[in-house]
């Protein structure tokens, strides 16, 4: 959150609104707060203006679209200066869907779909281990996700 804007009780109920569904009609939220639509759209733009709302997005199912196997996987790398490099290719990756600097042993730590165990070793063997500068990796097979989230939106400062 920024710090020059601090949250109300009409913006967290709004969030909390778009988090249980972010397709639901401005219309809609503003009739379930007991607030004008007006309000709802200022308070929405105020929000993405001041970066608490980054994007709307749709969450697609990995299993619906066939990606049957995934995984995480901690990547060492030779020397850190090269990890810019590294991180253009990793992203040209199409199965890496997520990517972090993390601390530990690790410099950065990779989610990575696949259709199945071979498609999988593929990327992992053919594809990430190819780019220069990586020294290793470390991956751990998901056996599925137990449950996914938002952070919270914080409590209103009175």
């Amino acid at each position: 959150m920024t710090d020059h804007y601090i949250l109300d009780e009409i913006d967290k109920n709004i969030l909390e609104e778009l988090q249980a569904d972010a397709e639901k009609p401005y219309i809609q939220i503003a009739k379930s707060l007991n607030i004008s639509n007006s309000l709802v759209h200022q308070r929405i733009a105020r929000l993405k203006q001041a970066g608490i709302i980054e994007t709307t997005q749709v969450n697609l199912s990995e299993k619906g679209l066939g990606y049957e196997s995934s995984a995480f996987t901690g990547v060492i790398l030779k020397e850190d200066p090269t990890s810019k490099n590294i991180i253009e290719a990793l992203r040209k990756i199409p199965e890496i869907v997520e990517c972090y600097y993390i601390s530990g042993q690790y410099t950065l730590f990779l989610k990575i779909v696949a259709v199945n165990n071979e498609h999988l070793r593929e990327i992992l063997y053919e594809k990430i281990d190819a780019i220069p500068g990586i020294m290793r990796t470390e991956t751990t097979i998901n056996f599925g996700t137990v449950f996914k989230r938002n952070c919270p939106v914080p409590e209103v400062k009175r």
